[in-house]
């Protein structure tokens, strides 16, 4: 089938991706003349693992194509779809669809013959029925069917959780658009990927909801954590406890600093307004946003306590940056608040971070970027372990301390076992192993 993807970001650069990987014709539209060339040159904007393999591949048998030119990739196509980003309005939260309706109004102009135009961005409810509303108004006698089809990918997985995905959510309101989907989706049905179909409003609250759920999992289990830390009790133990059980799982039930990211902060606050919009507000996804803007800055209280409560004048290693590992993504990172909030207490920050770096100095000021862990440990009052990247899984406990000025290491991913990092003479803290 021929596709085009209007947005070359991280979501419709990973479709795009693996529809060419699929076997399909594809072309991905970006407005950023800069970021085409770097795509057409094999630089690839994002890091994501296996992603610069599969766009060099694609490119090169030309089934894959990158262009600024939206008419000419939108014409005579089957499939449309809007990966463009939809980030949260200043001021109150709601999803900004600026670029989503614009993408429509492209599309309006250059479609020809039926086409299935996808929104493959997070919405809320109803921008489908916008959608084809400014499609319809624009170009009245244009043939399309509007079609949602929401986006499940983990950062740092994003390939394999495109190729064997848990589930294919397609919302729509025309059934000649089940065909078209059902072949797009086709290469997957060999690995009996659920697809769902249902219809378009559903499908956009299906993925609010999932993103919440998830964040709420998240919240849930740091506040276990607190209480762990008050009790005696050890929340990794609690968390697996819990997680046997089937209605449960374990998945996302490991306490830190807190969600961050592209999507659970933005889509958490989107849903939030749209269900007071609705008139039915969800106290508990108000809770989980509260809880978790307020958890970052506490984990810098937990790295002042460790430091005998003051920080003042100190050298803090902050090893990790990005939100999650595997990926170069500093958006809402947990990093953030924190080494800001220890700033603020009168720490000098030095940080290390494998891909992160680049991004994380244009959000992050007066911090001392280094090449590595234990030249980011040189002469630090306190090591604190952020983001769980694996590089910083085995550290030489022995080199990292003798590389310090005080030994004091501040694990907020319990990656670590508290004797073996105790036994090479650290002060150690960790996240909610009370007993």
């Amino acid at each position: 089938m021929k596709i085009a993807v209007l947005g070359a970001g991280y979501v419709g650069l990973v479709s795009g991706a693996c529809f060419a990987d699929f076997g399909h014709e594809v072309t991905c539209v970006d407005t950023d003349p800069a970021k085409i060339e770097s795509l057409r040159a094999g630089r690839i904007p994002i890091f994501e693992p296996g992603l610069d393999d599969i766009v060099e591949r694609n490119v090169k048998s030309d089934q894959l194509r990158f262009t600024s030119d939206t008419a000419a990739a939108v014409a005579g196509v089957d499939v449309v779809f809007i990966a463009v980003g939809t980030p949260s309005r200043r001021g109150d939260g709601r999803a900004d669809l600026t670029y989503v309706y614009a993408a429509a109004e492209d599309i309006a102009r250059a479609v020809s013959g039926f086409t299935v135009i996808v929104t493959k961005s997070t919405v809320p409810v109803g921008t489908g029925d916008a959608v084809e509303r400014i499609i319809r108004d624009a170009v009245p006698e244009a043939d399309v069917a509007v079609v949602s089809n929401p986006e499940f990918l983990r950062e740092g997985a994003a390939i394999e959780d495109f190729k064997r995905p848990d589930r294919i959510v397609i919302g729509l309101e025309d059934e000649r658009a089940r065909a078209v989907m059902a072949e797009v989706y086709r290469p997957l049905f060999v690995n009996q990927a659920p697809v769902m179909f249902t219809r378009r409003r559903t499908a956009e609250l299906i993925k609010y909801a999932a993103n919440a759920f998830l964040a709420t999992k998240i919240t849930f289990i740091n506040e276990m954590a607190d209480l762990c830390e008050a009790v005696g009790a050890n929340v990794q133990e609690v968390a697996r406890g819990i997680g046997l059980d089937n209605r449960i799982g374990s998945k996302f039930l490991h306490a830190g600093p807190g969600f961050g990211g592209s999507c659970f902060p933005k889509d958490t606050r989107a849903l939030l307004e749209t269900a007071r919009e609705a008139g039915t507000p969800s106290q508990i996804v108000e809770a989980v946003i509260a809880v978790n803007e307020g958890r970052r800055r506490r984990m810098a209280d937990k790295v002042v306590r460790a430091c005998g409560g003051s920080v003042a004048g100190k050298t803090i290693a902050v090893l990790g940056l990005t939100f999650k590992p595997n990926t170069d993504d500093m958006r809402e990172s947990p990093a953030i608040d924190i080494v800001g909030a220890l700033q603020d207490a009168g720490a000098h920050i030095r940080a290390h971070d494998p891909e992160g770096m680049e991004q994380a100095a244009r959000v992050l000021e007066d911090v001392e970027f280094t090449s590595g862990p234990y030249a980011c440990a040189t002469g630090a009052d306190a090591v604190v372990l952020v983001t769980e990247w694996n590089a910083y899984r085995a550290l030489d406990l022995g080199r990292l301390k003798e590389a310090m000025a005080i030994p004091i290491f501040v694990d907020l991913r319990n990656v670590y076992r508290r004797s073996e990092v105790e036994r090479h003479g650290f002060t150690y803290a960790d996240v909610g192993r009370g007993g």
